[in-house]
């Protein structure tokens, strides 16, 4: 684990760093290894407050000592598929923070033979579920923050390239997230009167607990570097950095974009 700024994890305010005084929700941490914890540790070092959540009890032993060095204001079970999970969830960020200032959806499903079938060999209850948690749980989360950003904040997703082009073994979950790519821009459009931002991040391939899913992903792993400009992948401390920016002023121009960290081979055909 890399080392965390003290003074953002202690408390301490530091008015210099861009995401003081900020605070915000972010989901989707299972492991250290996870994209959502190198968006954490980012935020916290500059400066920002995070409440994370957990999904179950055994992803809490992984995660409880993570949320503990960021030092997290709340640490939370949300399991989306759960009615009312989310919404309480958010309720309780309202209770300790007041107002919310960003929150980072970083949470997708796939039933395994869904995800490795055809795609019009989906089940319906495969589609739905895979859509429900996927996609549908950021409108959710938009809809439970909205009262809570009143003063305007930043929404982000995670995304991949398979919603624009066709990847090898991604199937059922490629046109997940063209929808959820989709969904960014007309919430982006709703929201935008109230200074709400909302971005889809979409890294190249990195070894994550999810990614390994995935059938011959060390293949993709592989290929990806070999077209990629910069001649690599990306790490999941670039993504975390690109994601703590678009929570930051700096950002404060931009809304409905999909955003590539993939050390540019998205570009290349």
């Amino acid at each position: 684990m890399n080392t965390i700024n003290d003074t953002a994890v202690t408390g301490g305010l530091n008015m210099a760093l861009p995401l003081a005084g900020k605070k915000g929700l972010i989901t989707g941490i299972a492991n250290d290894k996870s994209i959502a914890f190198a968006v954490a540790k980012a935020i916290v070092a500059l400066g920002g407050e995070v409440a994370l959540t957990y999904q179950n009890d055994k992803t809490a032993r992984y995660t409880q000592p993570l949320a503990e060095a960021l030092g997290a204001k709340l640490f939370e079970k949300l399991d989306v598929a759960e009615e009312g999970s989310l919404e309480g969830v958010i309720a309780k960020c309202g209770e300790v923070f007041g107002t919310i200032d960003f929150a980072v959806h970083s949470m997708a499903f796939c039933n395994a033979d869904d995800l490795h079938g055809r795609v019009i060999d989906t089940t319906e209850a495969g589609f739905d579920s895979a859509m429900n948690v996927s996609c549908h749980s950021f409108l959710r989360m938009a809809k439970a923050l909205e009262p809570l950003m009143n003063h305007g904040g930043s929404l982000i997703t995670m995304s991949y390239l398979g919603a624009e082009r066709v990847v090898r073994n991604y199937g059922v979950m490629g046109i997940i997230k063209a929808a959820l790519e989709s969904a960014v821009r007309y919430m982006a459009y709703d929201l935008g009167p109230k200074g709400i931002r909302v971005f889809a991040v979409s890294p190249g391939p990195i070894m994550t607990r999810a990614a390994s899913g995935i059938a011959n992903f060390n293949t993709l792993l592989e290929a990806d570097a070999l077209k990629a400009p910069l001649g690599r992948t990306v790490t999941i401390e670039e993504v975390g950095a690109l994601t703590a920016f678009l929570c930051t002023s700096g950002s404060s121009g931009m809304t409905g974009q999909t955003i590539y960290v993939d050390a540019g081979s998205h570009i290349v055909a």
